[in-house]
């Protein structure tokens, strides 16, 4: 096993939460938002969200970190980081089109295909370094949670 590459990881890690801050800052006032929604059952209350997003975004740049520090091809490796950040502009982009802009509609579609991308990005990371793909199961189980959520309140409001 390699060394771990402490400064790397870090910043692996920092990228992926400061993608998700600044998804939350530029999404509004989504706490407030949130409560005044009709939501459908199961739906948690808005202090869980923030609290699993650091824990999911802190596994999502573990993740790339052992993609990056593999020693597979580096053309298969970029291969399957491409699509890393292509799944983690779409989890950017869909808390500003839903809290922001209030587009229910289209952040249904932004999540479905983020959970395609995650998807993909979980089985190209597996025929890489298996436990990197590991690490995104609970990722994909929130966001088809999450998606539920997002088809609910598209039905009630």
């Amino acid at each position: 096993m390699k060394p771990i590459k402490w400064s790397d990881l870090l910043i692996s890690i920092g990228i992926a939460e400061l993608v998700g801050v600044l998804s939350a800052v530029l999404s509004g006032n989504s706490w407030g938002f949130y409560k005044e929604l009709s939501r459908p059952p199961f739906s948690p209350p808005g202090i869980v969200f923030p609290i699993v997003w650091v824990i999911l975004y802190a596994l999502m740049g573990i993740s790339a970190y052992l993609i990056e520090q593999s020693k597979s091809p580096e053309a298969e490796k970029q291969k399957a980081l491409r699509i890393y950040a292509a799944q983690l502009f779409l989890n950017f982009l869909w808390s500003i089109v839903f809290f922001r802009f209030e587009l229910f509609g289209l952040s249904v579609i932004i999540i479905l295909t983020l959970l395609f991308l995650v998807a993909l990005m979980i089985y190209s990371f597996y025929k890489i370094e298996p436990p990197a793909a590991y690490l995104n199961i609970p990722y994909f189980l929130w966001l088809v949670f999450a998606a539920y959520l997002n088809i609910g309140i598209v039905i009630l409001n």
